[in-house]
């Protein structure tokens, strides 16, 4: 069966006067003429994104969306009419947000991060701004110091809220912030705290001094060597210019250069610091 709002693997059938026939083997749907690539082969197989058009009938495109089904992304809003607000997410047709999945009324050109859920009724793909029911904590999949992708929802007194995995919710603190998130940001984090209701605390740098410290060093490393051996830069710089250098806190920066300096891999010199010969 072919699914929409996914990207599939399908083989060429026909060629038509509409375009090309692709098949899975069970079933067709058709790749209009303006998305068929100039050279082709029938048997050939093609990668494409299947979704509805505004007949609801299955289409294939190689067009890239900025969403797929059972994913997070944040969206611009097209239009709202008495139905709900439609979002721009890539394809002709815009994707349709219901007024009961809007956790707040949309309105056109505001940006939502939202879910692309499939109603299986009527096989339509649709989007939700409700993004708690699809977020759980009772069974985790992540580990303490484990890597995982993050994307920002919902900025909080306390910090920022974030969808972990494309699973869980998490929170990273204020005061773990390097500089500015945004809604909808997706960066790389690591898990820092698992508390004991299954809430999961977020670091944007790995946890524990030896695994941070070493990351820090290196990237200070690597930055001497790409400038001659030399930086103008040190303890006494500012926070902003050192975030903007390493992306590191000036305390992480700190550190690394105090260990650097007492494996004598690095030396002070006038306005900044430089590698030992």
């Amino acid at each position: 069966m072919i699914e929409v709002g996914k990207y599939q693997t399908l083989k060429i059938m026909r060629d038509k006067s509409v375009g090309l026939y692709l098949s899975c083997g069970e079933e067709d749907v058709l790749l209009p003429n303006k998305y068929v690539p100039k050279q082709f082969k029938i048997d050939d197989e093609i990668e494409v994104f299947v979704y509805r058009d505004f007949e609801e009938r299955k289409v294939a495109t190689t067009l890239h969306p900025k969403i797929k089904l059972n994913e997070f992304a944040l969206l611009k809003v097209a239009d709202v009419s008495h139905v709900g607000a439609f979002l721009d997410w890539g394809m002709e047709k815009e994707l349709l947000v219901p007024n009961s999945e809007q956790r707040e009324a949309m309105r056109p050109n505001r940006w939502f991060v939202v879910r692309m859920c499939l109603d299986e009724e009527t096989d339509r793909l649709y989007a939700s701004n409700k993004l708690g029911k699809f977020l759980q904590n009772e069974e985790l999949t992540v580990a303490q110091n484990e890597e995982v992708d993050a994307l920002v929802y919902h900025k909080s007194e306390l910090g920022y809220n974030l969808i972990i995995n494309n699973i869980h919710q998490g929170l990273i603190f204020n005061s773990d912030v390097f500089g500015d998130l945004n809604i909808g940001e997706v960066f790389k984090g690591f898990v820092k705290t698992i508390r004991e209701d299954n809430k999961l605390d977020i670091a944007m740098q790995p946890v524990g001094f030896a695994k941070s410290n070493d990351l820090h060093s290196q990237k200070i490393i690597d930055a001497l060597n790409a400038n001659n051996g030399t930086l103008e830069v040190n303890d006494k710089s500012s926070p902003d210019e050192i975030h903007a250098r390493f992306s590191m806190s000036k305390k992480a920066f700190k550190r690394a250069i105090g260990g650097l300096l007492k494996t004598k891999q690095i030396k002070f010199i006038e306005n900044g610091i430089a590698l030992v010969d």
